[in-house]
């Protein structure tokens, strides 16, 4: 059976065109599911064998709708599927689906028993509309949903603003002399060659009163079957936002129990030193060790604040900071050189090797500096007088690799995962503290996040430590610029 067009036409026109139109409502695509359920449910209880004009979004949710009438119904039916030509699709779109995105009707339709497609051109009027018409001799409906466009804002734009989540206009309705129209308009439309569409004599009967019971006493089961879905979704949302703040909640109150605990540390060491300043009985070696821990516990403290300030500021701006290409030869070595006299003074070999044509990569801005400046800080830390430390950096696939290795103390196999956590500290068998606000390595690795980079760390107790970067090369795309334009 061949049926085409051989003008467009719009649905939604026709039945405006009768004479006192019912009115359209704003509702919901969901709502529009819910209509057609209760349709598709009346017609497979009453074993209505009827004919089918429908477009409807090409998502499995609709089409099963249709499978179910099919398989349920034993009698012969037809189902003429109005779709667009996949091959035009334009900036508009249908008249949606059940969840809050839309996709524009495909030629890819399921096939059922007695389908006649209805090719509709890229641009019919049809492509905003969605309708399911049943024709019986028994029983006749229309259900219709049209999206209408959104007027433009600005009439310079050649493209039409659209809003895909506005209400749809939505008619439902069993009057025959609506339904009619319809069809006469279809009639009209298709070309002479095309086979009959029902019988010339088809006229579209009164609906039965106990039918109309029937049917709205479904659309209400449907509907309250969705709302209830929406609801359960909508809850089910709401607990894991509310979750998700109980956790922030969670994380915040422990960050400033740490916060608190930090910075006490040092006041407890100076208000000791200071008592013990105000012995009588002091001696002037005593003295000066007194004096030398305030002096640390201060450095201490100030650390801390400027630690705390700089993680603050960069966690507020972090994600609106813009990446910036950059060659490592162009910082790595200035950086390098600045501690050059440190690594001196304790007699430790410093050393770095950077390729010079190794391509640029993506780093947050002023990120670059700030990761050296701290890796290479603890490397120089943690190594003992006569040590050694080396920088060197190469290629790997689409990233760039630095590594920071040195010949220090070492980290413990299980103190490891631990390192990046905000205030986490290393510290010797003989519990000594090597200062520092124990931060920079939580600002480093949230740096190389931003930037779509990694950190990896290698470590033996009493041999040295090796932590290597990663950060993706220019030509590749970098994670986090991927991660928001998803």
């Amino acid at each position: 059976m061949n049926v085409s067009l051989a003008k467009d036409l719009s649905v939604y026109q026709l039945v405006m065109g009768v004479q006192a139109p019912p009115k359209p409502l704003s509702l919901s695509p969901a709502t529009l599911l819910s209509l057609v359920r209760a349709q598709i449910d009346l017609l497979i209880e009453e074993q209505i064998a009827a004919t089918l004009w429908v477009k409807l979004p090409p998502e499995k949710i609709w089409q099963s709708e249709l499978a179910r009438y099919q398989s349920s119904v034993s009698a012969s039916n037809l189902i003429y599927t109005c779709q667009i030509d996949e091959s035009g699709k334009g900036e508009d779109e249908g008249a949606g689906g059940a969840g809050e995105e839309n996709t524009p009707l495909s030629s890819s339709s399921p096939s059922f028993p007695h389908h006649v497609p209805v090719q509709l051109s890229p641009d019919s009027q049809m492509r905003r509309e969605n309708f399911l018409m049943v024709l019986s001799p028994q029983f006749c409906s229309l259900i219709l949903a049209h999206r209408p466009l959104k007027k433009r804002k600005n009439k310079t734009s050649e493209k039409v603003n659209t809003n895909k989540n506005q209400p749809l206009l939505i008619i439902n309705t069993l009057e025959g002399r609506i339904i009619q129209q319809v069809l006469d308009g279809i009639k009209q439309a298709i070309t002479p060659e095309s086979s009959p569409i029902i019988p010339v004599d088809f006229i579209c009967p009164t609906p039965q009163g106990t039918l109309m019971n029937q049917l709205f006493a479904k659309q209400l089961l449907r509907q309250d079957e969705i709302n209830r879905q929406i609801i359960t979704v909508r809850t089910t949302k709401l607990q894991q936002q509310n979750q998700e703040l109980h956790n922030k909640e969670q994380i915040k109150d422990e960050y400033l129990k740490n916060v608190c605990q930090e910075l006490r540390t040092p006041l407890t060491h100076m208000k000791t030193a200071l008592s013990l300043l105000n012995s009588p009985n002091l001696k002037p070696p005593q003295r000066q060790r007194y004096l030398q821990m305030l002096n640390t516990q201060c450095d201490q403290q100030n650390s801390l604040i400027i630690g705390l300030l700089e993680l603050l500021q960069l966690e507020r701006n972090l994600e609106g900071t813009a990446l910036e290409s950059v060659r490592l030869s162009d910082i790595v070595p200035g950086v390098v050189s600045t501690y050059q006299p440190l690594a001196q003074e304790k007699g430790i070999m410093l050393a770095y090797t950077i390729p010079t044509e190794l391509p640029f990569i993506w780093c947050v801005s002023g990120g670059l500096r700030q990761i050296v400046i701290n890796l290479l800080h603890n490397s120089i830390k943690f190594t003992p007088n006569g040590g050694e430390v080396w920088v060197r950096a190469r290629i790997q696939t689409d990233y760039v690799q630095l590594e920071f290795r040195d010949t220090g103390i070492g980290i413990a196999e299980s103190e490891i995962p631990r390192i990046f956590d905000r205030f986490y500290r290393v510290r010797t068998a003989a519990n000594e503290d090597y200062g520092g606000a124990g931060l920079g390595l939580t600002i480093v690795q949230q740096l190389l996040v931003r930037s779509g980079g990694s950190i990896s760390v290698k470590s033996k107790l009493n041999e040295g430590s090796t932590f290597t970067v990663q950060l993706p090369s220019v030509n590749d795309t970098p994670k986090a610029i991927a991660i928001e334009n998803e």
